[in-house]
Protein backbone atom coordinates (compact mmCIF):
# COMPACT_ATOMS: atom_id res chain seq x y z
CA UNK A 1 0.00 0.00 0.00
CA UNK A 2 1.02 3.46 -0.61
CA UNK A 3 1.76 5.31 2.33
CA UNK A 4 -0.16 8.85 2.69
CA UNK A 5 0.91 11.73 4.40
CA UNK A 6 0.56 15.27 4.98
CA UNK A 7 2.10 18.59 5.38
CA UNK A 8 0.63 19.20 8.98
CA UNK A 9 0.78 22.39 8.01
CA UNK A 10 0.05 25.70 10.76
CA UNK A 11 -2.63 28.43 10.23
CA UNK A 12 -0.08 31.26 9.64
CA UNK A 13 -1.26 34.51 8.46
CA UNK A 14 1.29 35.89 5.71
CA UNK A 15 1.73 39.94 6.41
CA UNK A 16 1.66 42.15 3.31
CA UNK A 17 5.14 43.88 3.85
CA UNK A 18 7.23 46.46 2.09
CA UNK A 19 8.79 43.72 -0.50
CA UNK A 20 6.03 42.87 -2.03
CA UNK A 21 4.88 40.00 0.27
CA UNK A 22 0.95 38.82 -0.65
CA UNK A 23 -0.64 37.31 1.95
CA UNK A 24 -3.40 34.33 1.26
CA UNK A 25 -6.40 33.87 1.13
CA UNK A 26 -8.22 30.57 2.58
CA UNK A 27 -7.95 28.67 -0.85
CA UNK A 28 -4.20 29.53 -1.14
CA UNK A 29 -4.35 32.51 -3.49
CA UNK A 30 -3.65 36.56 -3.04
CA UNK A 31 -5.81 37.94 -0.41
CA UNK A 32 -6.02 38.17 3.67
CA UNK A 33 -5.70 34.19 5.58
CA UNK A 34 -3.69 31.29 5.96
CA UNK A 35 -0.77 30.62 4.11
CA UNK A 36 -0.78 26.85 5.09
CA UNK A 37 -3.98 26.03 3.73
CA UNK A 38 -3.01 24.56 0.04
CA UNK A 39 -0.02 23.19 1.36
CA UNK A 40 -1.95 21.30 4.63
CA UNK A 41 -4.24 19.76 1.77
CA UNK A 42 -1.73 18.64 -0.26
CA UNK A 43 -0.76 14.87 0.31
CA UNK A 44 2.75 13.38 0.11
CA UNK A 45 2.58 9.64 -0.75
CA UNK A 46 4.98 8.16 -2.74
CA UNK A 47 5.99 4.88 -4.12
CA UNK A 48 8.70 3.97 -2.47
CA UNK A 49 11.41 1.17 -1.46
CA UNK A 50 12.59 2.60 1.59
CA UNK A 51 11.64 6.27 2.42
CA UNK A 52 12.27 7.92 5.73
CA UNK A 53 9.49 8.08 7.56
CA UNK A 54 7.48 11.14 7.92
CA UNK A 55 8.66 12.99 11.25
CA UNK A 56 5.91 13.81 13.92
CA UNK A 57 4.68 16.87 14.73
CA UNK A 58 7.15 18.89 17.09
CA UNK A 59 7.94 22.18 18.38
CA UNK A 60 6.61 25.29 17.11
CA UNK A 61 8.34 28.41 15.56
CA UNK A 62 6.80 31.61 16.56
CA UNK A 63 6.72 34.09 13.31
CA UNK A 64 7.62 37.57 14.14
CA UNK A 65 8.32 40.34 10.54
CA UNK A 66 8.91 38.66 6.90
CA UNK A 67 12.53 38.07 5.39
CA UNK A 68 14.47 41.23 3.93
CA UNK A 69 15.55 41.64 0.56
CA UNK A 70 13.88 38.81 -1.29
CA UNK A 71 13.75 39.64 -4.69
CA UNK A 72 12.59 36.45 -6.28
CA UNK A 73 8.73 36.56 -7.35
CA UNK A 74 7.92 33.13 -5.85
CA UNK A 75 8.80 31.61 -2.77
CA UNK A 76 7.51 29.70 -0.08
CA UNK A 77 9.88 28.28 3.67
CA UNK A 78 8.84 26.10 6.05
CA UNK A 79 10.08 23.84 9.04
CA UNK A 80 10.50 20.40 7.37
CA UNK A 81 10.51 18.58 10.47
CA UNK A 82 6.41 19.66 11.33
CA UNK A 83 5.66 21.16 8.03
CA UNK A 84 4.53 24.52 9.64
CA UNK A 85 4.93 27.09 6.92
CA UNK A 86 6.59 30.15 8.11
CA UNK A 87 6.54 32.54 4.71
CA UNK A 88 5.40 32.42 1.72
CA UNK A 89 5.02 35.20 -1.81
CA UNK A 90 3.03 33.88 -4.83
CA UNK A 91 3.31 30.50 -3.48
CA UNK A 92 0.08 29.19 -5.82
CA UNK A 93 1.30 31.03 -8.60
CA UNK A 94 2.60 28.83 -11.66
CA UNK A 95 6.03 29.83 -12.99
CA UNK A 96 9.08 27.74 -15.17
CA UNK A 97 11.45 26.13 -13.03
CA UNK A 98 14.02 24.95 -15.04
CA UNK A 99 15.97 22.10 -13.93
CA UNK A 100 14.35 21.56 -10.33
CA UNK A 101 12.30 19.82 -12.76
CA UNK A 102 14.89 16.93 -12.27
CA UNK A 103 13.88 16.47 -8.45
CA UNK A 104 10.60 14.89 -10.22
CA UNK A 105 13.28 12.98 -12.21
CA UNK A 106 14.96 11.56 -9.64
CA UNK A 107 11.96 10.63 -7.48
CA UNK A 108 10.85 8.35 -10.06
CA UNK A 109 14.31 6.46 -10.59
CA UNK A 110 14.43 6.18 -6.33
CA UNK A 111 10.37 4.96 -6.64
CA UNK A 112 11.55 2.13 -9.21
CA UNK A 113 14.47 1.34 -7.29
CA UNK A 114 17.45 -1.05 -7.98
CA UNK A 115 20.10 1.72 -7.96
CA UNK A 116 22.60 -1.00 -9.09
CA UNK A 117 20.92 -0.97 -12.89
CA UNK A 118 23.41 -0.89 -15.30
CA UNK A 119 21.93 1.62 -18.26
CA UNK A 120 23.99 2.46 -21.60
CA UNK A 121 24.23 5.64 -22.58
CA UNK A 122 23.34 6.56 -26.05
CA UNK A 123 24.40 8.84 -29.01
CA UNK A 124 20.88 10.26 -28.67
CA UNK A 125 21.37 11.44 -25.10
CA UNK A 126 24.23 13.40 -26.17
CA UNK A 127 22.39 15.17 -29.05
CA UNK A 128 19.35 15.62 -27.05
CA UNK A 129 21.62 17.77 -24.83
CA UNK A 130 23.05 19.62 -27.39
CA UNK A 131 19.99 20.39 -29.22
CA UNK A 132 18.27 21.63 -26.87
CA UNK A 133 20.56 24.13 -24.93
CA UNK A 134 21.10 22.32 -22.03
CA UNK A 135 23.73 21.06 -19.36
CA UNK A 136 25.56 18.55 -20.09
CA UNK A 137 27.04 15.96 -17.68
CA UNK A 138 29.56 15.26 -20.58
CA UNK A 139 28.37 11.43 -20.62
CA UNK A 140 30.31 9.72 -23.27
CA UNK A 141 28.32 7.25 -25.59
CA UNK A 142 28.82 3.77 -25.26
CA UNK A 143 29.46 4.25 -21.40
CA UNK A 144 27.32 1.86 -19.15
CA UNK A 145 26.54 3.79 -15.89
CA UNK A 146 24.90 2.43 -12.78
CA UNK A 147 21.42 4.32 -11.97
CA UNK A 148 23.07 5.49 -8.67
CA UNK A 149 26.08 7.51 -11.01
CA UNK A 150 23.57 8.61 -13.03
CA UNK A 151 21.37 10.23 -10.57
CA UNK A 152 24.89 12.17 -9.15
CA UNK A 153 24.81 13.19 -12.65
CA UNK A 154 21.68 14.31 -13.03
CA UNK A 155 21.45 16.14 -9.96
CA UNK A 156 24.91 18.06 -9.50
CA UNK A 157 26.07 18.32 -12.66
CA UNK A 158 22.40 19.01 -14.02
CA UNK A 159 22.78 17.08 -16.99
CA UNK A 160 19.85 16.75 -19.49
CA UNK A 161 21.92 14.16 -21.11
CA UNK A 162 21.67 11.97 -17.78
CA UNK A 163 17.78 13.12 -17.67
CA UNK A 164 17.12 11.61 -21.07
CA UNK A 165 19.32 8.32 -20.00
CA UNK A 166 16.94 7.81 -17.13
CA UNK A 167 14.04 8.74 -18.60
CA UNK A 168 14.53 6.67 -21.79
CA UNK A 169 15.59 3.46 -19.52
CA UNK A 170 13.06 3.90 -16.96
CA UNK A 171 9.52 5.34 -18.95
CA UNK A 172 10.72 3.30 -21.00
CA UNK A 173 11.00 6.26 -23.39
CA UNK A 174 10.32 9.75 -22.89
CA UNK A 175 6.57 9.99 -23.82
CA UNK A 176 6.08 7.02 -21.34
CA UNK A 177 8.42 8.76 -18.17
CA UNK A 178 6.75 12.42 -19.06
CA UNK A 179 3.59 10.76 -18.40
CA UNK A 180 4.54 9.17 -15.27
CA UNK A 181 5.60 12.41 -14.17
CA UNK A 182 2.84 14.38 -14.40
CA UNK A 183 0.39 11.00 -12.75
CA UNK A 184 2.91 11.42 -9.87
CA UNK A 185 2.06 15.27 -9.24
CA UNK A 186 -1.29 14.52 -9.40
CA UNK A 187 -1.02 11.21 -6.84
CA UNK A 188 1.29 13.73 -4.63
CA UNK A 189 -1.38 16.65 -4.79
CA UNK A 190 0.70 19.18 -7.34
CA UNK A 191 -2.56 20.34 -8.27
CA UNK A 192 -0.57 23.54 -10.12
CA UNK A 193 2.59 21.43 -11.67
CA UNK A 194 2.61 20.52 -15.15
CA UNK A 195 5.65 18.19 -16.58
CA UNK A 196 6.85 18.62 -20.54
CA UNK A 197 10.34 17.38 -19.91
CA UNK A 198 12.45 15.56 -17.70
CA UNK A 199 14.83 18.22 -17.05
CA UNK A 200 12.96 21.48 -17.04
CA UNK A 201 14.38 22.62 -20.18
CA UNK A 202 12.37 25.33 -21.97
CA UNK A 203 10.58 23.62 -24.96
CA UNK A 204 8.05 22.94 -26.26
CA UNK A 205 7.52 26.33 -24.77
CA UNK A 206 9.47 28.33 -22.22
CA UNK A 207 6.42 27.63 -19.98
CA UNK A 208 5.52 24.10 -20.93
CA UNK A 209 7.03 23.10 -17.30
CA UNK A 210 5.79 24.91 -14.41
CA UNK A 211 4.91 24.28 -10.73
CA UNK A 212 4.36 26.61 -7.82
CA UNK A 213 5.97 27.31 -4.83
CA UNK A 214 3.57 25.37 -2.61
CA UNK A 215 4.19 22.40 -5.04
CA UNK A 216 7.80 22.13 -4.73
CA UNK A 217 7.82 22.06 -1.17
CA UNK A 218 5.81 18.95 -1.55
CA UNK A 219 7.92 17.34 -3.96
CA UNK A 220 11.11 18.54 -1.99
CA UNK A 221 10.23 17.08 1.68
CA UNK A 222 9.24 13.45 -0.60
CA UNK A 223 12.71 13.23 -2.14
CA UNK A 224 14.47 14.26 0.78
CA UNK A 225 12.58 11.43 2.73
CA UNK A 226 14.87 8.91 0.62
CA UNK A 227 18.82 8.62 2.19
CA UNK A 228 20.16 7.89 -1.32
CA UNK A 229 18.60 11.39 -2.40
CA UNK A 230 20.09 13.28 0.52
CA UNK A 231 23.51 11.37 0.38
CA UNK A 232 23.54 13.35 -3.68
CA UNK A 233 22.27 16.59 -3.14
CA UNK A 234 24.45 17.68 -0.22
CA UNK A 235 27.97 17.14 -2.28
CA UNK A 236 29.69 19.73 -3.47
CA UNK A 237 31.32 17.62 -6.34
CA UNK A 238 31.30 13.57 -7.21
CA UNK A 239 34.24 12.11 -8.71
CA UNK A 240 33.39 8.59 -10.54
CA UNK A 241 37.13 6.57 -11.34
CA UNK A 242 37.36 4.99 -14.47
CA UNK A 243 35.88 1.44 -14.77
CA UNK A 244 34.99 -1.01 -16.90
CA UNK A 245 32.48 0.20 -19.38
CA UNK A 246 32.87 3.85 -18.74
CA UNK A 247 35.27 6.86 -18.47
CA UNK A 248 36.44 8.58 -15.43
CA UNK A 249 33.70 11.58 -14.62
CA UNK A 250 33.79 14.38 -12.23
CA UNK A 251 30.67 16.13 -11.65
CA UNK A 252 30.73 19.54 -9.57
CA UNK A 253 27.49 20.78 -7.96
CA UNK A 254 26.38 23.86 -10.32
CA UNK A 255 24.46 25.54 -7.12
CA UNK A 256 27.25 27.33 -4.95
CA UNK A 257 24.32 26.91 -2.08
CA UNK A 258 25.80 23.97 -1.32
CA UNK A 259 29.28 24.56 0.44
CA UNK A 260 28.55 28.24 0.85
CA UNK A 261 25.33 28.16 3.26
CA UNK A 262 26.22 27.07 6.75
CA UNK A 263 23.99 23.84 7.56
CA UNK A 264 23.36 23.60 4.01
CA UNK A 265 21.73 19.74 2.32
CA UNK A 266 20.59 20.61 -0.83
CA UNK A 267 18.67 20.46 -3.09
CA UNK A 268 18.41 21.51 -6.46
CA UNK A 269 19.14 24.84 -8.56
CA UNK A 270 17.75 25.45 -12.05
CA UNK A 271 17.81 28.39 -14.63
CA UNK A 272 16.68 29.74 -18.08
CA UNK A 273 15.82 33.12 -19.03
CA UNK A 274 11.89 32.73 -18.41
CA UNK A 275 12.24 31.09 -15.06
CA UNK A 276 15.24 33.11 -13.95
CA UNK A 277 16.89 32.01 -10.98
CA UNK A 278 15.39 29.32 -8.93
CA UNK A 279 16.54 26.88 -6.06
CA UNK A 280 15.12 24.10 -3.81
CA UNK A 281 16.84 24.25 -0.75
CA UNK A 282 16.96 22.65 2.70
CA UNK A 283 19.55 23.56 5.33
CA UNK A 284 19.73 21.97 9.44
CA UNK A 285 21.05 24.52 12.16
CA UNK A 286 21.08 23.53 15.51
CA UNK A 287 18.65 21.16 15.50
CA UNK A 288 16.10 22.99 13.24
CA UNK A 289 15.24 21.79 9.85
CA UNK A 290 14.00 24.07 7.33
CA UNK A 291 13.22 23.31 3.46
CA UNK A 292 11.88 26.26 0.73
CA UNK A 293 11.82 27.22 -2.64
CA UNK A 294 12.47 30.52 -4.90
CA UNK A 295 11.68 31.07 -8.08
CA UNK A 296 12.21 33.36 -10.74
CA UNK A 297 14.96 35.17 -8.58
CA UNK A 298 15.91 38.22 -10.73
CA UNK A 299 19.71 37.84 -12.63
CA UNK A 300 21.11 40.46 -10.45
CA UNK A 301 24.11 38.02 -10.00
CA UNK A 302 25.22 34.45 -11.14
CA UNK A 303 23.94 33.29 -7.26
CA UNK A 304 20.68 35.42 -7.47
CA UNK A 305 18.61 32.52 -6.33
CA UNK A 306 21.22 31.73 -3.12
CA UNK A 307 21.01 35.42 -2.28
CA UNK A 308 17.31 34.72 -2.14
CA UNK A 309 17.04 31.66 0.01
CA UNK A 310 20.03 33.16 2.54
CA UNK A 311 18.44 35.66 3.33
CA UNK A 312 15.20 33.79 3.69
CA UNK A 313 16.70 30.95 5.77
CA UNK A 314 18.93 33.66 7.96
CA UNK A 315 15.22 35.23 8.64
CA UNK A 316 13.49 31.32 9.49
CA UNK A 317 16.83 30.43 11.67
CA UNK A 318 16.26 33.62 14.07
CA UNK A 319 12.63 32.79 14.67
CA UNK A 320 11.81 31.54 18.69
CA UNK A 321 10.47 27.98 19.01
CA UNK A 322 8.10 26.98 21.61
CA UNK A 323 6.84 23.53 22.95
CA UNK A 324 4.31 22.34 20.88
CA UNK A 325 0.36 22.54 22.18
CA UNK A 326 -0.55 19.82 24.04
CA UNK A 327 -4.08 18.17 22.32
Amino acid sequence: MRPKTRIAALALAVAVAGGGVAAWSATGGPGGGSASAHIAANPRGTRAASPRKPRPTGPVIQVAGTPNGVKAKGAVLADAATGQVLWGRGVDTERPMASITKVMTALLVLQAGDLGREIRVTKAAQTYAWKYGGESAGLHPGDVLTAQDLLNALLLASGADAAYTLATAYGPGMPAFIAKMNAAAARMGMTHTHFASPDGLPYPTETSTYSTPADLLILGQAAMRYPAFRSIVDQQFFQLKKGPGHHKYWWDNTSSFVGSYQGAVGIKDGFTDDAGHCLLFEAVRNGRELIGVVLDSPATGFDAAVHDADQILNWGFGLRQTAAATP
